[in-house]
Formats: C-alpha cells, structure tokens, sequence
C-alpha cells in the first residue's frame, strides 16, 4: 500500500484496522477501532476524529464499510505494502513437552514473514520463532505444530511468570518461569494432558532463557 499518501494518522488507523482483521479475525467498527487504539495508550483524540479519518480512507479507496458498518480492507493494486513485512529466524523445534534439541544461530531453519503490525512495541532484530511440539501449553493457546514468536532478553531481564523459551544443555522447552524458594526455578507447564510435570532447577545450574513469549502463529495461518 501506498502509505506516502497518507497522513500520520491515517497510516496509523488504517494499519490498525489490518492488524484486527488479522490478530481478531473480525471486521471491526469504527468504535471497535477507536477503542483499540485508546487502550493501547494511543493518542487518537475523540470518536470524531476516527470517524473523519475513516471516512478519509474511504473515500481514497483504502477501505469500504457495510450496512452494518463494519470497515474491510480494500485489496486492490494498492494493497500491497511490502515495506510493512520483515522476515525473522526460525530456530526449528522447541518442545512443549520434553525437551529437544535447540537450533543455534549457525543452524536456522528457514525465515518467517511477518506484518508489523503484529509487532508494534517490539524491536524486529530481537524476534525469532520456534515451531512448538507437544500439548504441553496447549491451556495458553500454543499448540502442537504451531509456530511461537519470541523476543530476547539479556540475562537481567524479570522473567518471573513469564512464559520463556527455555534452553538446558542445548535442548529447549517452552514452560511459564517461576523463582521458588530455596533458590529453586520452576518451569511449568499449562495442560490439559495431565502426564505434563514441571521441571525443576537449581538457580547455580546451567540455563539460557532464550526468549520471552511475545504470540502463537498457528500454523495454518502461517507459510515460510
């Protein structure tokens, strides 16, 4: 899309409109997206103006609205903005259930193509994805196959309660981060397959955080 034709602001709502339709799977309204916008600490200033700025767009054909006035994108020759895709590593398997071999950055196994729009407040060179294997996450949405995007974080980061990427002697897991008592660290699983344990650590033993959770991509959405 060409988006030189757009004002701040018009940029701004129409990539939020695309990454609703994308994350939510819905065609939202305009108060849907107003209301997006105002939780995320966006600056919109009032309903009026995302009126004005969607009927902007739609008069310059970015979009169109139905009866209902739900707003839709409108995928003609202007639709495609290549400059709003970056591509970021894929560290092949990381197990959600027992652990296994984690790729290092010598071995990745191909490049994901990802919208910004999904990753707003995160620092593109910072990403990299793992394909999940196991149910043992499956209660936090990330299922067997799916492809898991993380961010990394040097070793001062707060992990507590976070769910991490894992990796403990080459072999990684995807688990939720808990300190314990008695300088005890839990990584937990969230399952609906009751076999899953959580596996427990000694803050002296050797352990890399590889990354932070930042989204699931289900695979079905998903082409390398």
């Amino acid at each position: 899309m060409n988006t030189q034709k757009l004002t701040a602001k018009q940029n701004t709502i129409l990539e939020t409109i695309r990454e609703i339709i994308e994350t939510e799977k819905e065609n939202p309204t305009t108060y849907k997206v107003h209301k997006f916008l105002s939780d995320r600490g966006v600056a919109v200033g009032s309903i009026k103006g995302t009126v004005q700025v969607i009927e902007a767009l739609e008069k310059k054909d970015y979009l169109k609205r139905d009866k209902g006035r739900k707003i839709y994108l409108v995928e003609n020759e202007n639709y495609a903005n290549f400059g709003n895709i970056f591509s970021i590593p894929m560290y092949g398997l990381a197990s959600c259930g027992e652990a296994l071999a984690y790729a290092d950055d010598s071995n990745v196994d191909g490049y994901l193509q990802i919208s910004k729009s999904l990753f707003r407040r995160e620092d593109p060179a910072k990403l990299f994805a793992v394909k999940s294997l196991g149910d043992s996450m499956d209660k936090e949405g990330i299922n067997d196959g799916d492809y898991v995007v993380f961010e990394k974080r040097d070793a001062n980061y707060n992990f507590e309660g976070k769910i991490v990427v894992a990796v403990i002697n080459g072999m990684a897991t995807i688990k939720r981060y808990k300190k314990l008592p008695h300088g005890i660290i839990g990584l937990f699983p969230n399952s609906t397959n009751k076999v899953h344990q959580p596996i427990y650590l000694d803050e002296a033993d050797t352990i890399l955080i590889a990354g932070v959770f930042r989204k699931v991509l289900p695979v079905s959405y998903v082409s390398l």
